[in-house]
């Protein structure tokens, strides 16, 4: 009998992370790379709100690069190694509890409930990471978001952005 296996680490990945791939945006091409090389078993991961918002932006995007953009990340999600996940296990009014709390406890704007949507569902997922470019999720305070996360018996995911992943990861 082997030893068991650990689970792969989920890396969740923003929509303006996937509009930018789907464009050739070189920092994004050069994280996902440093992902897949560095973090083996690694597993990239959209969650359910990001693809909610890339949907939308394909149909309704405010340019047609945008539109362009969206579509082809949803049409080669698979090529590129993503993962659509449709729905979080832990359900749709826990991951609304953990957002709501997000934006009363002023970690998100409250006019931002798609990012506390997605923050609520990276940690519910399990997700380590979540590649972001938005400044409210770049600019929340990890140590109070863990504090907060921990109430709900879920672990904070470290928000980084493309940048960021290669500085610090690449060889």
């Amino acid at each position: 009998m082997g030893l068991p296996q650990k689970p792969p680490l989920l890396v969740a990945v923003d929509a303006n992370v996937a509009l930018d791939l789907a464009d050739g945006y070189e920092p994004v091409l050069d994280s996902i790379t440093t992902i897949h090389h560095r973090l083996s078993g690694g597993v990239l991961c959209v969650p359910p709100t990001v693809i909610l918002e890339l949907a939308h932006a394909a149909d309704f995007g405010d340019s047609i690069e945008k539109r362009k953009a969206a579509a082809r990340f949803l049409r080669n999600h698979r090529n590129w190694n993503f993962h659509l996940i449709d729905f979080v296990p832990a359900g749709e009014l826990q991951v609304s509890r953990i957002a709501q709390e997000l934006r009363h406890k002023e970690l998100i704007p409250h006019g931002e409930i798609n990012d506390s949507l997605i923050l609520a569902e990276t940690a519910l997922l399990g997700c380590s990471i979540l590649l972001s470019s938005d400044e409210h999720l770049r600019g929340i305070d990890f140590q109070r978001l863990t504090l907060e996360m921990r109430a709900f018996d879920v672990a904070a995911p470290i928000v980084a952005t493309p940048r960021e992943i290669v500085k610090k990861f690449f060889r």
